[in-house]
This record gives C-alpha cells, sequence and structure tokens, in this order.
C-alpha cells in the first residue's frame, strides 16, 4: 500500500468569540497531494463551462440565484470525486460556554480542541498529512504553531512524520479550500437556523435542499467513520 501524501483544507465560520452566532462550524476536505492538480484543473473547467472566469471564487457569501447551476454542478463533482471527503464540526452555544467548570480553559484554547475534534478524526497515523488554513486574521501565525503542536502529541508525532505541514493559504489560492468554505457556509446556515425563514436567501436555501436530495441530514452528527460527508455536532456540557 505505502504511505500516501493526503493535503487536508480547512475553513472555519463564525469563529471569532463575540460574532453574534451561537454557532461556529470548522469543516475540511481531504484530497490525495497527487490528484491535486486534476481536481483544480476540473473544478476551474467547471467555472469556464458556466461563463466564468476560472480565477472565480466560490464561496458561500457569493451564492446567487443567476449562479445556481454552476454551484449544483459543483456539489455533484464533489460527490462524483472519490477522492474528496468533507469533515465539519458544529460547535453549538459558544456564546454561553463555562470554560471555569468544563475545563476548556479560555476561548482560544477550546477553539483549539474544536479543531483538535475536526482533524482527529481525518488523520490516519500511517500516511502523511500537509494540513492548509484560510487565512482569518493577523492572529494567525503562532495559533497554527499551537495547533500543529496539538495535533502532533496527539498521534504521538513528536518528529512531526505524520503531520508534515501546517499553515495559513488565502481561499483563492485553493479550490479545494473554496468548496470547504461553501459546505462549511451550508452547515452554518442550518444550524444557525437561518434557512427556510423569513428573508433568508432563495439560493442559499437551494443549495441546502440540493444537498438533502443527496439524501444529507444537515442537522444530526453521523459515524466517525463517514468518509464522504462526515458531520459531528458538538454540544456543551450542562446543555445537552
Amino acid at each position: 500500500e505505502g504511505v500516501f501524501l493526503i493535503n487536508i483544507y480547512c475553513d472555519e465560520s463564525c469563529h471569532l468569540q463575540f460574532d453574534n452566532s451561537k454557532v461556529m462550524v470548522l469543516g475540511a476536505i481531504k484530497c490525495p497531494n497527487n490528484l491535486k492538480k486534476k481536481i483544480y484543473e476540473n473544478i476551474r473547467n467547471i467555472k469556464i463551462k458556466h461563463g466564468l472566469s476560472s480565477w472565480f471564487e466560490i464561496k458561500w457569501t457569493k451564492v446567487s440565484k443567476t449562479k445556481l447551476n454552476f454551484y449544483f454542478e459543483i456539489i455533484d463533482y464533489f460527490f462524483k470525486e472519490p477522492a474528496l471527503g468533507y469533515r465539519g464540526v458544529v460547535a453549538t452555544n459558544k456564546d454561553n460556554l463555562n470554560h471555569s467548570l468544563y475545563n476548556y480553559g479560555d476561548y482560544n484554547l477550546w477553539y483549539y480542541k474544536m479543531y483538535f475534534l475536526l482533524l482527529d478524526a481525518m488523520i490516519d497515523p500511517l500516511d502523511e498529512y500537509k494540513i492548509f488554513i484560510d487565512i482569518k486574521d493577523t492572529q494567525g501565525g503562532p495559533k497554527i504553531r499551537k495547533l500543529h503542536e496539538v495535533l502532533c502529541n496527539n498521534v504521538y508525532d513528536f518528529k512531526r512524520d505524520v503531520i508534515k505541514d501546517l499553515k495559513q493559504i488565502r481561499s483563492h489560492e485553493s479550490e479545494v479550500l473554496e468548496l470547504t468554505d461553501l459546505l462549511n457556509g451550508a452547515l452554518s446556515y442550518v444550524h444557525r437556523n437561518l434557512y427556510n425563514t423569513p428573508g433568508s436567501s432563495y439560493a442559499k436555501n437551494k443549495i441546502i435542499q440540493y444537498l438533502k436530495q443527496k439524501g444529507l441530514n444537515l442537522e444530526k452528527s453521523t459515524s466517525r467513520s463517514e468518509s464522504k460527508f462526515n458531520i459531528f455536532i458538538w454540544v456543551p456540557r450542562g446543555c445537552r
């Protein structure tokens, strides 16, 4: 079998402590490094087919009625491409965490624990990984180093043989990261109770309906071993 090098592209939605959202979504898509170029090209070709620039950025906040067929085809591509797998962690009640009682530490430490929950289920110590995280703020550097340390320590990877690299990139630098943003956005929209509510976006509702037609239940955790579209809903102790 041999050792595979796998890239994991991570994105986050509503990740700040005070951003008027009770829910944070962390999501990631994994993709074998040797198929990355082919997958980027395939996604760019779908953009061109729909009259968009190959550099058009797939983004949940940009979802619009006029581009719905494009987004449907992108979703179809994700489900048809066996090399791609998504995992999303939905952390609920983040505005009401009792850090001292439940040893979450503080908000930053809790944030690392949530990232660990996201990535731990995606990492097999028999393979090697490069992890890419969307740049969100200028505080990224120290946070990234800390996260790398936490993940390596967990898989006893003190020499960093398993997790080769963990670094920040901008979302427009990677088609797979753009796809992560789209799937995270849909998951977040459902868990923030914006789906099918008065004033909600017609186009975003349509995308969520399209995902549901694929047999997904975005409101429930899947089994940990689900490899295509894996969801884990984290509820703080005391809120269950």
